[in-house]
Protein backbone atom coordinates (compact mmCIF):
# COMPACT_ATOMS: atom_id res chain seq x y z
CA UNK A 1 0.00 0.00 0.00
CA UNK A 2 1.32 3.43 -0.98
CA UNK A 3 1.55 6.05 1.74
CA UNK A 4 0.87 9.78 1.76
CA UNK A 5 2.37 11.86 4.55
CA UNK A 6 0.69 15.09 5.67
CA UNK A 7 1.82 17.81 8.07
CA UNK A 8 0.63 21.25 9.13
CA UNK A 9 3.32 23.89 9.49
CA UNK A 10 3.34 27.55 10.56
CA UNK A 11 0.48 29.33 12.30
CA UNK A 12 -2.82 27.53 12.82
CA UNK A 13 -6.14 28.62 11.35
CA UNK A 14 -9.70 27.34 10.94
CA UNK A 15 -9.94 24.81 8.11
CA UNK A 16 -6.77 22.79 8.70
CA UNK A 17 -8.79 19.81 9.90
CA UNK A 18 -10.94 20.07 6.79
CA UNK A 19 -7.82 19.62 4.65
CA UNK A 20 -6.82 16.57 6.68
CA UNK A 21 -10.34 15.19 6.25
CA UNK A 22 -10.14 15.74 2.48
CA UNK A 23 -6.72 14.10 2.10
CA UNK A 24 -7.64 11.07 4.23
CA UNK A 25 -11.00 10.52 2.52
CA UNK A 26 -9.65 10.86 -1.03
CA UNK A 27 -6.54 8.80 -0.30
CA UNK A 28 -8.67 5.97 1.09
CA UNK A 29 -10.69 5.93 -2.14
CA UNK A 30 -7.44 5.74 -4.12
CA UNK A 31 -6.10 2.90 -1.98
CA UNK A 32 -3.43 4.98 -0.22
CA UNK A 33 -2.68 5.06 3.50
CA UNK A 34 -2.18 8.43 5.21
CA UNK A 35 0.51 9.14 7.81
CA UNK A 36 -0.05 12.35 9.78
CA UNK A 37 3.11 13.93 11.20
CA UNK A 38 2.67 15.87 14.42
CA UNK A 39 3.91 19.43 14.98
CA UNK A 40 4.88 20.15 11.42
CA UNK A 41 8.23 19.14 9.94
CA UNK A 42 9.46 18.44 13.48
CA UNK A 43 7.44 15.21 13.40
CA UNK A 44 9.77 13.93 10.68
CA UNK A 45 12.82 13.95 12.92
CA UNK A 46 13.86 10.50 14.28
CA UNK A 47 12.28 8.48 15.74
CA UNK A 48 9.33 10.24 14.09
CA UNK A 49 6.16 11.52 15.71
CA UNK A 50 3.21 10.42 13.63
CA UNK A 51 -0.12 8.59 13.47
CA UNK A 52 -1.83 6.48 10.83
CA UNK A 53 -4.99 8.31 9.78
CA UNK A 54 -8.03 6.42 8.51
CA UNK A 55 -11.43 7.86 7.57
CA UNK A 56 -12.83 6.91 11.00
CA UNK A 57 -10.13 9.08 12.60
CA UNK A 58 -11.40 12.22 10.87
CA UNK A 59 -15.08 11.81 11.71
CA UNK A 60 -16.32 15.03 13.32
CA UNK A 61 -13.16 17.10 12.79
CA UNK A 62 -14.63 19.38 10.08
CA UNK A 63 -16.21 21.63 12.69
CA UNK A 64 -13.08 21.88 14.82
CA UNK A 65 -10.68 24.81 14.70
CA UNK A 66 -6.93 24.30 14.91
CA UNK A 67 -5.47 20.99 13.79
CA UNK A 68 -5.52 17.48 15.26
CA UNK A 69 -1.90 17.09 14.13
CA UNK A 70 -0.56 20.19 15.85
CA UNK A 71 1.69 22.74 14.18
CA UNK A 72 4.64 25.02 14.89
CA UNK A 73 6.38 28.02 13.34
CA UNK A 74 9.59 27.38 15.23
CA UNK A 75 12.10 24.55 15.37
CA UNK A 76 14.66 23.06 13.00
CA UNK A 77 12.74 23.81 9.81
CA UNK A 78 11.84 27.50 10.25
CA UNK A 79 12.50 29.27 6.95
CA UNK A 80 11.29 32.83 7.58
CA UNK A 81 13.81 34.82 9.62
CA UNK A 82 12.56 38.29 8.80
CA UNK A 83 10.98 40.26 5.99
CA UNK A 84 12.54 39.09 2.75
CA UNK A 85 15.08 36.89 4.56
CA UNK A 86 14.99 33.14 3.96
CA UNK A 87 17.08 30.50 5.71
CA UNK A 88 17.72 27.04 4.25
CA UNK A 89 17.25 23.97 6.39
CA UNK A 90 20.72 22.52 7.24
CA UNK A 91 21.70 19.38 5.26
CA UNK A 92 22.07 17.25 8.39
CA UNK A 93 18.48 18.04 9.45
CA UNK A 94 17.18 17.25 5.97
CA UNK A 95 19.06 13.93 5.99
CA UNK A 96 17.58 12.91 9.35
CA UNK A 97 14.05 13.72 8.23
CA UNK A 98 14.56 11.88 4.93
CA UNK A 99 15.48 8.72 6.82
CA UNK A 100 12.10 8.81 8.55
CA UNK A 101 10.39 9.28 5.19
CA UNK A 102 12.24 6.31 3.71
CA UNK A 103 11.66 4.05 6.71
CA UNK A 104 7.92 4.72 6.58
CA UNK A 105 7.75 4.35 2.80
CA UNK A 106 6.23 7.78 2.23
CA UNK A 107 5.59 8.24 -1.51
CA UNK A 108 4.23 11.79 -1.25
CA UNK A 109 4.35 14.46 1.45
CA UNK A 110 1.57 17.05 1.66
CA UNK A 111 2.83 20.27 3.28
CA UNK A 112 0.00 22.52 4.50
CA UNK A 113 1.46 25.91 5.28
CA UNK A 114 2.07 29.51 4.36
CA UNK A 115 4.90 31.21 2.51
CA UNK A 116 7.60 30.13 4.97
CA UNK A 117 6.49 26.50 5.15
CA UNK A 118 6.12 26.28 1.38
CA UNK A 119 9.62 27.77 1.03
CA UNK A 120 10.90 24.85 3.12
CA UNK A 121 8.81 22.49 0.99
CA UNK A 122 10.34 23.95 -2.17
CA UNK A 123 13.86 23.39 -0.82
CA UNK A 124 13.03 19.77 -0.01
CA UNK A 125 11.44 19.25 -3.44
CA UNK A 126 14.57 20.56 -5.13
CA UNK A 127 16.52 18.02 -3.08
CA UNK A 128 14.39 15.18 -4.44
CA UNK A 129 11.49 14.99 -1.98
CA UNK A 130 7.96 14.18 -3.31
CA UNK A 131 6.38 17.43 -2.07
CA UNK A 132 2.84 18.70 -2.66
CA UNK A 133 1.89 22.08 -1.23
CA UNK A 134 -1.42 23.30 0.19
CA UNK A 135 -1.57 27.08 0.84
CA UNK A 136 -2.57 28.18 4.33
CA UNK A 137 -2.67 31.80 5.44
CA UNK A 138 -5.52 33.72 7.02
CA UNK A 139 -4.04 36.89 5.46
CA UNK A 140 -5.14 35.60 2.02
CA UNK A 141 -2.00 37.16 0.54
CA UNK A 142 -0.57 34.45 -1.76
CA UNK A 143 -0.80 35.58 -5.37
CA UNK A 144 -0.95 32.02 -6.77
CA UNK A 145 -4.38 31.39 -5.23
CA UNK A 146 -7.41 33.66 -5.17
CA UNK A 147 -8.51 32.34 -1.78
CA UNK A 148 -6.97 30.52 1.16
CA UNK A 149 -8.96 28.70 3.83
CA UNK A 150 -9.06 30.42 7.22
CA UNK A 151 -9.49 33.87 5.68
CA UNK A 152 -13.28 33.80 5.68
CA UNK A 153 -13.33 32.65 9.31
CA UNK A 154 -10.95 35.45 10.31
CA UNK A 155 -13.11 38.03 8.54
CA UNK A 156 -16.19 36.68 10.32
CA UNK A 157 -14.44 37.19 13.66
CA UNK A 158 -13.62 40.79 12.72
CA UNK A 159 -17.22 41.43 11.72
CA UNK A 160 -18.48 40.01 15.01
CA UNK A 161 -16.04 42.23 16.91
CA UNK A 162 -17.17 45.33 15.01
CA UNK A 163 -20.84 44.49 15.61
CA UNK A 164 -20.11 44.48 19.32
CA UNK A 165 -18.02 47.66 19.24
CA UNK A 166 -20.78 49.50 17.40
CA UNK A 167 -23.13 49.35 20.36
CA UNK A 168 -20.67 50.25 23.10
CA UNK A 169 -19.13 52.99 20.97
CA UNK A 170 -22.50 54.58 20.27
CA UNK A 171 -23.52 54.37 23.92
CA UNK A 172 -20.50 56.39 25.05
CA UNK A 173 -19.96 58.47 21.88
CA UNK A 174 -16.45 57.08 21.60
CA UNK A 175 -13.98 56.41 18.82
CA UNK A 176 -13.37 52.65 18.81
CA UNK A 177 -10.21 51.24 17.20
CA UNK A 178 -9.97 47.56 16.32
CA UNK A 179 -6.54 46.14 15.45
CA UNK A 180 -6.66 43.06 13.22
CA UNK A 181 -4.12 40.73 11.62
CA UNK A 182 -2.46 41.53 8.30
CA UNK A 183 1.34 41.69 8.19
CA UNK A 184 1.93 42.75 4.60
CA UNK A 185 -1.59 42.68 3.16
CA UNK A 186 -4.74 44.33 4.46
CA UNK A 187 -7.36 41.94 3.13
CA UNK A 188 -8.72 41.00 6.57
CA UNK A 189 -9.03 44.66 7.56
CA UNK A 190 -10.61 45.65 4.24
CA UNK A 191 -13.13 42.80 3.99
CA UNK A 192 -13.91 42.83 7.70
CA UNK A 193 -14.16 46.61 7.81
CA UNK A 194 -16.58 46.84 4.90
CA UNK A 195 -18.75 43.96 6.13
CA UNK A 196 -18.69 45.19 9.73
CA UNK A 197 -19.65 48.79 8.96
CA UNK A 198 -16.34 50.43 9.88
CA UNK A 199 -16.01 54.12 9.11
CA UNK A 200 -12.20 54.15 8.81
CA UNK A 201 -9.94 51.36 7.47
CA UNK A 202 -6.14 51.64 7.65
CA UNK A 203 -4.07 49.25 5.53
CA UNK A 204 -0.39 48.38 5.03
CA UNK A 205 -0.69 49.18 1.32
CA UNK A 206 -2.11 52.70 1.66
CA UNK A 207 -0.11 55.37 3.57
CA UNK A 208 -2.45 57.24 5.88
CA UNK A 209 -2.52 60.63 7.56
CA UNK A 210 -3.75 60.81 11.13
CA UNK A 211 -4.70 64.43 10.50
CA UNK A 212 -7.06 63.36 7.70
CA UNK A 213 -8.56 60.65 9.89
CA UNK A 214 -9.04 63.14 12.73
CA UNK A 215 -10.75 65.63 10.39
CA UNK A 216 -12.99 62.85 9.11
CA UNK A 217 -14.02 62.01 12.70
CA UNK A 218 -14.67 65.71 13.48
CA UNK A 219 -16.84 66.01 10.38
CA UNK A 220 -18.85 62.97 11.40
CA UNK A 221 -19.27 64.44 14.87
CA UNK A 222 -20.53 67.72 13.44
CA UNK A 223 -23.05 65.77 11.35
CA UNK A 224 -24.43 64.11 14.46
CA UNK A 225 -22.53 60.82 14.19
CA UNK A 226 -20.79 60.82 17.55
CA UNK A 227 -19.17 57.38 17.39
CA UNK A 228 -16.60 56.23 14.82
CA UNK A 229 -15.28 52.73 14.19
CA UNK A 230 -11.68 52.41 13.00
CA UNK A 231 -10.14 49.15 11.73
CA UNK A 232 -6.35 49.03 11.43
CA UNK A 233 -4.22 46.16 10.13
CA UNK A 234 -1.28 45.27 12.39
CA UNK A 235 1.14 45.80 9.48
CA UNK A 236 -0.07 49.30 8.60
CA UNK A 237 2.72 51.85 8.88
CA UNK A 238 2.41 54.89 11.10
CA UNK A 239 2.72 58.22 9.25
CA UNK A 240 6.45 58.27 10.03
CA UNK A 241 6.82 55.06 8.03
CA UNK A 242 7.47 52.81 11.02
CA UNK A 243 5.79 49.45 11.62
CA UNK A 244 4.74 48.96 15.25
CA UNK A 245 6.22 45.83 16.82
CA UNK A 246 5.44 44.15 20.12
CA UNK A 247 8.52 41.92 20.40
CA UNK A 248 12.07 41.98 19.10
CA UNK A 249 13.12 39.56 16.37
CA UNK A 250 14.26 36.37 18.10
CA UNK A 251 15.23 34.13 15.21
CA UNK A 252 11.96 34.49 13.30
CA UNK A 253 9.79 37.19 11.79
CA UNK A 254 9.35 40.16 14.08
CA UNK A 255 6.08 40.07 16.01
CA UNK A 256 3.74 42.90 15.14
CA UNK A 257 1.21 44.56 17.41
CA UNK A 258 0.41 47.82 19.13
CA UNK A 259 -0.54 50.11 16.26
CA UNK A 260 -4.14 50.16 17.48
CA UNK A 261 -3.10 51.71 20.79
CA UNK A 262 -0.87 54.27 19.06
CA UNK A 263 -3.61 55.29 16.64
CA UNK A 264 -6.04 55.46 19.55
CA UNK A 265 -3.83 57.79 21.61
CA UNK A 266 -3.15 60.05 18.63
CA UNK A 267 -6.78 60.37 17.57
CA UNK A 268 -7.98 61.06 21.12
CA UNK A 269 -5.47 63.90 21.39
CA UNK A 270 -6.28 65.30 17.94
CA UNK A 271 -10.09 65.05 18.15
CA UNK A 272 -10.70 65.52 21.87
CA UNK A 273 -13.01 62.49 21.74
CA UNK A 274 -12.71 59.66 24.20
CA UNK A 275 -11.18 56.69 22.37
CA UNK A 276 -10.63 53.02 23.09
CA UNK A 277 -8.56 50.33 21.32
CA UNK A 278 -9.08 46.57 21.10
CA UNK A 279 -6.79 43.95 19.57
CA UNK A 280 -8.38 40.76 18.26
CA UNK A 281 -5.07 38.91 17.97
CA UNK A 282 -5.33 35.13 18.03
CA UNK A 283 -9.11 35.21 18.31
CA UNK A 284 -8.91 35.46 14.51
CA UNK A 285 -7.02 32.16 14.32
CA UNK A 286 -9.20 30.16 16.68
CA UNK A 287 -12.68 28.76 16.72
CA UNK A 288 -14.78 26.76 14.30
CA UNK A 289 -14.27 27.37 10.57
CA UNK A 290 -17.05 28.88 8.48
CA UNK A 291 -18.84 26.69 5.96
CA UNK A 292 -16.81 28.29 3.15
CA UNK A 293 -13.52 27.39 4.85
CA UNK A 294 -14.70 23.84 5.55
CA UNK A 295 -15.61 23.29 1.92
CA UNK A 296 -12.46 24.95 0.58
CA UNK A 297 -10.29 22.93 2.97
CA UNK A 298 -11.87 19.64 1.89
CA UNK A 299 -11.46 20.55 -1.79
CA UNK A 300 -7.80 21.44 -1.24
CA UNK A 301 -7.23 18.13 0.56
CA UNK A 302 -8.89 16.10 -2.19
CA UNK A 303 -6.81 17.86 -4.86
CA UNK A 304 -3.61 17.20 -2.87
CA UNK A 305 -4.40 13.47 -2.81
CA UNK A 306 -5.13 13.57 -6.54
CA UNK A 307 -1.76 15.23 -7.23
CA UNK A 308 -0.06 12.51 -5.18
CA UNK A 309 -1.78 9.83 -7.25
CA UNK A 310 -0.62 11.56 -10.44
CA UNK A 311 2.94 12.00 -9.14
CA UNK A 312 2.61 15.75 -9.73
CA UNK A 313 5.23 16.76 -7.17
CA UNK A 314 6.56 20.26 -6.67
CA UNK A 315 3.08 21.70 -7.14
CA UNK A 316 0.75 23.66 -4.87
CA UNK A 317 -3.01 23.41 -4.77
CA UNK A 318 -4.58 26.63 -6.05
CA UNK A 319 -8.05 28.16 -6.22
CA UNK A 320 -8.81 30.38 -9.20
CA UNK A 321 -12.12 31.36 -10.83
CA UNK A 322 -14.13 29.01 -8.59
CA UNK A 323 -12.00 26.04 -9.64
CA UNK A 324 -9.39 24.11 -7.62
CA UNK A 325 -6.26 23.19 -9.60
CA UNK A 326 -2.51 23.49 -8.99
CA UNK A 327 0.53 25.63 -9.81
CA UNK A 328 4.28 25.07 -9.39
CA UNK A 329 5.33 25.84 -5.79
CA UNK A 330 8.20 28.00 -7.04
CA UNK A 331 5.62 30.29 -8.68
CA UNK A 332 3.66 30.52 -5.44
CA UNK A 333 6.24 31.47 -2.80
CA UNK A 334 7.46 35.04 -2.28
CA UNK A 335 4.69 36.38 -4.53
CA UNK A 336 2.35 38.34 -2.29
CA UNK A 337 -1.11 39.41 -3.39
CA UNK A 338 -1.58 42.86 -1.94
CA UNK A 339 -4.52 45.25 -1.81
CA UNK A 340 -4.32 47.60 -4.79
CA UNK A 341 -4.90 51.22 -3.70
CA UNK A 342 -6.90 51.84 -6.88
CA UNK A 343 -8.56 48.41 -6.92
CA UNK A 344 -12.30 47.82 -7.17
CA UNK A 345 -12.75 46.89 -3.49
CA UNK A 346 -10.95 50.01 -2.24
CA UNK A 347 -12.97 52.20 -4.61
CA UNK A 348 -16.17 50.53 -3.42
CA UNK A 349 -15.22 51.28 0.21
CA UNK A 350 -14.60 54.94 -0.63
CA UNK A 351 -17.84 55.11 -2.61
CA UNK A 352 -19.86 54.28 0.53
CA UNK A 353 -18.03 56.91 2.58
CA UNK A 354 -15.30 54.86 4.26
CA UNK A 355 -12.11 56.81 4.99
CA UNK A 356 -8.80 55.08 4.22
CA UNK A 357 -6.70 57.92 5.56
CA UNK A 358 -5.22 58.94 2.22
Amino acid sequence: MKRIGILNSGGDCPGLNAVIHGVVGAADQLGWEVIGFRDGFEGLLPPGDYAVLKPKDTIGILKLGGTILGTTNKGHFAAKVGKGDIAEVPPEIVAKAKRTMDQLGISALVVVGGDGSLTTGLQLYREGWPIIGVPKTIDNDLSATAFTFGFDSAVSTVVDGLDRLHTTGESHKRVMILEVMGRHAGWIALWGGIAGGAHVILLPEIPFSLEKVAEFIKTRDAQGHHSTLVVVAEGAKMPDGEIVTSHANEGGEVRLGGIGEQVCASLEKMTGKESRACTLGHLQRGGAPTSLDRILGVRFGVMAAKLAEEGAFGRMVSYQSYHVDSVPIEEAVHQLRLVQPDGELVLAAKAVGICLGD
